[in-house]
């Protein structure tokens, strides 16, 4: 983890507090948003569903896309805190219902069920960001960002690597029993030790003034900020190739040979870790160098690490080179996710932290969603080798846009 810079320096006593809650909380973040994403899919290839059926769990995306129709609500009744528990609670609960019809293989029901899960899941990320948003200040933040997206990253290790690793050595049911447990430890322990925010004692007028006009606000006040238009394009279309490279990757994997408990290994339990080392080395990056020097480059690592799915579904090369081809889109991911996040909070102002953060990260995850769905049934007409072609190429508007955003960050 990177230390604030000079003159923001934390308090030497708050610190390992900070790293400690900070790493649980965006952990706890990280998990559901795997058993919706990674281990859907694994689940869904393990029972041999269509290329197109497989694409389609991006649509669960759709809860993080609109997530901020609802984010103001968070910021407006009770505390970030008080959330973030009770949806641990309830998300604990939703995934240990899956464990038993997903040992059955009875896939409507589990898509049914991780409708529920998503909706959960994304109000969870607004609370756990609005908290994170109000207890640092913006130079924290950025040092801690590559903390943050480690500890998310960690959470991918956990769902993509271990659970779905149980899950193909022993049973499905037992993968998820796993996660909801852990769900709930974590719950258990936020509850217990997270720090209370002391939010600034509000007036009697404050507290008598309608809720309505503060929801159209939030949504407003993020729209009206300076430079909007091109921030918004560039949140669109920055993770378009990567998400449909995402989309497809296990079914890829999978028709190159490799097992449910293979994958888990090769994308999750080999792959992640080095992602996030990726994401410590950027966040410390970026809170040395700047935003405005480091975004370019961040973003052409991110867009050069695609075409190696391309080679490699052309090819077919052996186990140890698509090892490598994953190790390097793992690092090029944890390198873009973290230079990202620092981004999206640039565009959080005011009083609506919370509203404004998850408004910028549906815009950004809009796209990827849509993208995503449509994958598999570009891929079973193309085929792979096309298909990861067209994701290469889907990433080069980002990477132009990168260049015109970074030259218009504040100096």
């Amino acid at each position: 983890m990177s230390e604030a810079p000079q003159g923001e320096r934390e308090p030497a006593e708050r610190a390992p507090v900070t790293v400690a809650w900070v790493s649980t909380t965006y952990f706890a973040e990280g998990l559901p948003y795997s058993i919706v994403h990674q281990v859907a899919s694994q689940l869904f290839t393990a029972m041999n569903a269509s290329l197109e059926s497989i694409g389609l769990v991006s649509l669960y995306g759709l809860a993080w896309n609109f997530k901020f129709v609802w984010s103001p609500l968070v910021d407006l009744f009770s505390t970030a805190r008080r959330w973030l528990v009770v949806l641990e609670v309830l998300l604990a609960a939703a995934i240990v219902w899956m464990a038993w019809p997903a040992q059955q293989g009875h896939l409507p029901t589990v898509a049914k069920i991780l409708v529920l899960v998503a909706v959960l899941a994304a109000t969870h990320d607004i609370a756990i960001d609005g908290y994170y948003l109000r207890a640092l200040e913006q130079q924290r933040q950025a040092a801690y960002a590559g903390l943050r997206v480690a500890a998310y990253r960690v959470a991918l290790l956990v769902g993509n690597g271990a659970l779905v690793w149980v899950a193909g050595k022993v049973s499905w049911r037992v993968c998820f029993l796993l996660g909801g447990a852990l769900m709930g430890l974590l719950a258990l322990m936020h509850q217990a030790v997270l720090p209370v925010i002391q939010a600034p004692d509000k007036t009697a007028q404050e507290r008598a003034e309608p809720k309505l006009p503060k929801l159209v606000d939030a949504f407003v006040s993020f729209f009206l900020q300076p430079g909007i238009i091109l921030a918004i394009a560039f949140v669109l279309v920055y993770r378009l190739g990567d998400a449909m490279m995402f989309s497809m990757s296990t079914p890829l994997l999978r028709d190159l040979g490799m097992d449910t408990s293979m994958r888990a290994v090769v994308s999750g339990m080999i792959g992640t870790p080095v992602g996030i080392a990726a994401t410590i080395a950027s966040g410390w990056w970026i809170s040395r160098q700047g935003l405005r020097r480091t975004l370019i480059p961040i973003a052409a690592i991110q867009a050069g690490a695609l075409p190696l799915y391309a080679i490699v579904a052309w090819v077919r090369p052996p186990t140890p080179v698509i090892i490598a081809a994953v190790l390097v889109e793992q690092i090029a991911a944890g390198v873009g996710t973290a230079g990202f996040s620092v981004y999206l909070m640039r565009l959080c102002a005011g009083k609506y932290k919370a509203a404004h953060f998850a408004i910028a990260t549906a815009l950004m995850s809009l796209a990827a969603t849509l993208s995503g769905s449509a994958s598999g049934f570009l891929a079973t007409r193309v085929g792979y080798t096309w298909f990861f072609s067209i994701a290469a190429m889907a990433a080069l508007p980002g990477l132009a846009l990168s260049w015109v955003v970074a030259k218009r960050l504040e100096k």
